[in-house]
């Protein structure tokens, strides 16, 4: 495809997406609350969709597909166990909902820490956050360039396109922080779901002639994707590594979490609950036959993470569809990065900040959280350049190593023995073997990364927390408001 129509289409997203961050920003105040989570007045149908746009990012029409085009239809179970995990939402969203406005909370990481009474705690899980989303930041910046520069065959430079996601990111975010980020996630979420739609009913039916002509080819030439565990890259052990982690998403990544601040009431939540469903649902299917049709249609590539754009690149998909399609995965990625950045800056400004110095008044708090936005921008793009495996492995990857801080999370709300050493020791142990795992190619008795960092941060934070002293006053006034409050809303 000719480099200019994909400068053009990506030229006119953006002045349309700045014009609804413009207008997002109205009557935007300069607090911390404001500027991060909105001041928690977001409708249920916006807080859909930025749910869904944050959530579901390159990794889905480039990543998933990816994974699909090598590993078959298992990267369907693997996907849908991601889905399954919205039970997480329904159940904690609304205690941290609640939470949240009675104490004030502007980060998962502040909440966790105000919980266990520990100020370490809560630089502790925000640094480890840091850690372990820079990567995750950097797979949506490798899903543009890869994209760009496949769908142009070359034209465009893998880091020209780095270069340019990297610019919209840090423009949207540091513009009107949350606001504006919900707005144009709500944007983008129906660019992603309309584009992806049309994009797979014109590469079926012009290829195929439709969904049974497409699994008819799959069942003459490539029987085995269509089968579980597939043509080799799923086994069960691989599956559960790569699937536990991504169950415990919503809740172990603190972009997602955040969200569940952002609501202006239970009824909101429930809304967007119950969209991301619907949104989820659709947008993974769409992914799973666009990889499977790559496999049909293009068996040879060296990489999974090729499929996409090389499907884009065929004769079959009319020019303004690739466009279209190209726009709706650059959102995708754009969405998410704008996300994990606003998320990181603002555990810069609350967690780290704050912590070190209490009396800090609150205007400094913004504006040192507006400077970390382009600086963390930045450094995704630095890790970006390294492209260091495939987009799916590494999203998980980096799920791997948040899920260290889910056991805290759950013994917050539920487990009143719990104590800040416990989550401290769960959380850097934890961390350092996921770390180690994952970029060492440890793997004992055959299990992922995924799974020893959850049964160890678990496990640390269990025992730990039974040899330590908890704050026991704390935990009675938390736990019992959260649950107090639930009932008398009738929530649970």
């Amino acid at each position: 495809m000719n480099a200019t129509y994909i400068y053009t289409a990506i030229a006119l997203y953006f002045i349309v997406g700045t014009a609804v961050a413009i207008y997002a920003k109205r009557d935007m105040g300069r607090g911390v609350s404001d500027f991060f989570i909105a001041n928690r007045t977001i409708g249920g149908f916006v807080a859909a969709l930025t749910y869904s746009a944050t959530t579901y990012s390159a990794f889905m029409l480039v990543g998933l597909a990816g994974l699909t085009y090598i590993g078959g239809v298992g990267a369907w179970g693997f996907e849908l166990i991601y889905l399954s995990g919205l039970v997480l939402v329904a159940f904690f969203g609304p205690r941290f909902w609640l939470a949240g406005k009675k104490y004030g909370y502007i980060t998962p990481s502040e909440l966790l820490g105000d919980r266990y009474q520990s100020r370490a705690l809560q630089a502790v899980t925000a640094v480890a956050s840091i850690i372990f989303l820079i990567p995750y930041s950097a797979v949506q910046l490798i899903g543009i360039g890869t994209l760009m520069n496949g769908m142009s065959k070359g034209a465009i430079p893998f880091l020209v396109g780095l270069v340019i996601a990297t610019f919209i990111a840090i423009v949207w975010a540091y513009m009107g922080g949350m606001r504006a980020v919900a707005w144009t996630d709500s944007l983008q979420a129906l660019i992603m779901i309309t584009v992806s739609t049309l994009s797979l009913l014109v590469v079926v039916y012009g290829a195929f002639g439709g969904f049974g002509g497409l699994f008819e080819t799959l069942e003459t030439k490539f029987p085995k994707w269509l089968t579980v565990p597939g043509p080799g890259f799923f086994n069960h052990k691989a599956f559960v590594a790569l699937a536990l982690p991504w169950f415990f998403f919503c809740l172990s990544n603190p972009q997602v979490s955040q969200r569940l601040f952002i609501p202006k009431s239970l009824g909101a939540m429930r809304t967007m609950v119950m969209g991301f469903l619907v949104f989820g649902f659709i947008y993974t299917f769409i992914s799973i036959m666009w990889g499977l049709s790559a496999r049909a249609l293009i068996p040879g590539l060296k990489s999974g993470d090729l499929a996409t754009p090389s499907l884009l690149a065929l004769d079959i998909v009319p020019v303004g569809i690739s466009l279209l399609v190209m726009v709706g995965i650059t959102a995708a990625a754009i969405s998410t990065i704008n996300s994990i950045i606003l998320t990181l800056s603002s555990m810069v400004s609350q967690d780290i900040l704050k912590v070190s110095n209490p009396n800090i008044e609150e205007s400094k708090l913004y504006s040192v959280g507006r400077i970390f936005v382009p600086l963390f921008a930045i450094l995704a793009f630095l890790f970006a350049t390294l492209k260091l495996g495939l987009i799916a492995v590494l999203s998980v990857a980096s799920s791997a190593g948040l899920l260290v801080i889910v056991p805290s999370i759950i013994g917050a709300f539920f487990w009143k023995r719990g104590t800040a050493a416990g989550a401290i020791t769960s959380i850097v142990t934890g961390g350092i073997v996921a770390f180690w795992f994952q970029f060492g190619g440890v793997k004992p008795l055959g299990w992922g990364p995924g799974v020893w960092s959850g049964i160890i941060s678990a496990s640390l934070y269990i025992v730990v927390s039974l040899l330590t002293t908890p704050p026991r006053e704390k935990a009675e006034e938390f736990i019992g408001y959260v649950n107090g409050a639930l009932k008398e809303k009738n929530a649970i």
